[in-house]
């Protein structure tokens, strides 16, 4: 097959933006290709959020998602990492399902992560804005924004099984 062909055999992958909108702020914009209402249930509900969060190629194992999504409610995720485990954790601030989410970043030492995630539908796409407001600009130039995109695309892999009907809902 020719390179032509290939590239119209595979579909084009949505592109992640990342822009630095401050010192301490940056956006990540992502559309994927489902409905708000699958996008904001993998986001929410702990079975499909560890089956796409992590990025495959950190060699990260999630070993422990806890998500109790409602306003005041609280998440907790264990990652082992060679012989060393890692958590973040937070609290929900905010929870409009299909909409919006907001939550705190709060394992880090220099103060609490604030991030908020809107889900805007049109044509049967929904695009995500993921807006993260660091305590510091040396947080937020150690953040883990970098990931996003291969997290990103396994959502979108994840997507597409729920669409199928692969996956129950």
């Amino acid at each position: 097959m020719d390179a032509r062909r290939e590239s119209e055999a595979a579909p084009e992958k949505n592109r992640t933006e990342v822009e630095r909108k401050s010192e301490r702020e940056l956006v990540v914009t992502r559309t994927v290709d489902a409905p708000a209402r699958l996008v904001f249930e993998a986001w929410t509900r702990a079975d499909l959020f560890r089956r796409w969060w992590v990025p495959k190629s950190y060699g990260l194992n999630l070993l422990s998602c806890e998500m109790d999504v409602r306003v005041g409610g609280q998440y907790r995720l264990t990652f082992r990492h060679g012989d060393s485990t890692m958590e973040f954790f937070g609290t929900y601030l905010e929870v409009t399902p299909h909409s919006r989410l907001a939550w705190t970043n709060e394992e880090g030492d220099e103060g609490q992560t604030v991030t908020t995630v809107t889900f805007t539908e049109n044509a049967g796409k929904t695009v995500m804005v993921v807006h993260d407001r660091y305590p510091s600009k040396a947080a937020l130039e150690s953040g883990a924004t970098a990931a996003m995109p291969e997290a990103f695309d396994q959502l979108d892999e994840l997507l597409a099984s729920l669409r199928s009907g692969a996956e129950p809902d």
